[in-house]
């Protein structure tokens, strides 16, 4: 009778590695003496020492074979929040992440980590010091958001359903830094357009934006103290800077560091917020005629208007968690690593 091979503790796939977060964890993986293999639609960069299997999270032989001798998979694929392609995240979010778990416990993969997304909870009203308690959104307010919950779900679900299979799901908020092709490059896209003049309500909502490698530590984290004995086995956890901000001061103080002005005239928000509705629905009614896409999105509007932000409490307590990197110094590198977008470049 064949000895099974036992994975090695330290051998790890990253799926989605190829993408902002992603990249950055698996450079601090391979910090960490991590033995990393990246799984993606597509490689976008090259690193010595890991492995780049190209191929579709749906695609379960694939799979197979990137999670040989693994004893770790992060899960990190998804598509863009701002994509409007429902079909595509009910590919990848569900679909994709059904025949990852399918492939992991095949595999004999003994642990997985989940990107999932602190939207989860967020139906575009007030969270203030939101815990992992509050239940998940009832009216998710785009696709991606209802494709995470669902993602979630099956992850943490399978940590009880599958024995010797642990699962635990890390919920970012805000994510950003250098290499971030989403907040910065569309902010200033936005500005060079001219259309960063207003703020939308009084400009005092709060939020949570995390810096990317406080991202990556409460990854790391949770993979490390995921053990058949722990609390953490089959939960969620928020993971942010820990230091709520004003939306409209952190935009702004972006927009200064890269040399275009702040924002400074007022809107209502409810105002905006029912014209962007209305354009919703305009292009829905429109789509099976005409191919119209819109960013001004009553999630958008949400977001830039209201409160949330999260507690990491439950993070400190079960992880041992703590910001490594200040809002403050994450700005700071942020901005740096970006002078092609500076105003005049």
């Amino acid at each position: 009778m064949a000895t099974r091979v036992r994975p090695n503790s330290k051998r790890c796939v990253v799926i989605g590695g190829s993408g902002f977060l992603g990249r950055h964890l698996v450079e601090k993986l391979l910090d960490r003496g991590y033995s990393v293999s990246v799984f993606d639609i597509r490689q976008s960069y090259e690193l010595p020492g890991v492995t780049f299997l190209q191929g579709d999270l749906c695609d379960k032989q694939a799979l197979l074979t990137a999670l040989k001798n693994v004893s770790l998979v992060f899960h990190c694929a998804s598509p863009a929040p701002s994509s409007d392609d429902r079909t595509l995240f009910e590919r990848v979010n569900v679909q994709g992440t059904k025949t990852a778990i399918e492939a992991c416990i095949e595999a004999g993969v003994q642990k997985m980590v989940l990107t999932s997304s602190a939207s989860v909870v967020y139906d575009g009203t007030d969270i203030k010091n939101g815990s992992e308690d509050l239940q998940y959104a009832t009216k998710p307010i785009d696709y991606y958001t209802q494709t995470k919950i669902q993602q979630e779900k099956l992850v943490l679900e399978a940590c009880d359903k599958h024995k010797g299979f642990l699962t635990v799901a890390i919920r970012p908020h805000g994510i950003f830094g250098p290499r971030d092709p989403q907040l910065v490059p569309i902010m200033v896209d936005t500005a060079r357009r001219g259309k960063m003049k207003f703020i939308i309500g009084d400009g005092s909502n709060v939020v949570d934006f995390t810096y990317v490698d406080n991202v990556v530590h409460g990854h790391i984290l949770a993979a490390e103290r995921l053990r058949p004995d722990s609390p953490i086995c089959g939960k969620a956890y928020h993971i942010t800077n820990d230091e709520p901000v004003r939306f409209w001061d952190f935009m702004s103080e972006l927009l200064v560091g890269l040399g275009y002005d702040a924002p400074r005239f007022h809107l209502p928000y409810f105002l905006v917020y029912g014209l962007a509705l209305l354009l919703w629905l305009l292009t829905w009614i429109l789509s099976p005629v005409f191919s119209i896409k819109t960013t001004f999105t009553p999630m958008r509007v949400a977001l830039a208007g209201t409160h949330h932000y999260y507690s990491c409490e439950r993070a400190k307590e079960h992880l041992g968690y703590k910001p490594v990197v200040s809002l403050k110094e994450g700005i700071a590198r942020t901005l740096e690593s970006y002078p092609h977008l500076r105003k005049g470049a």
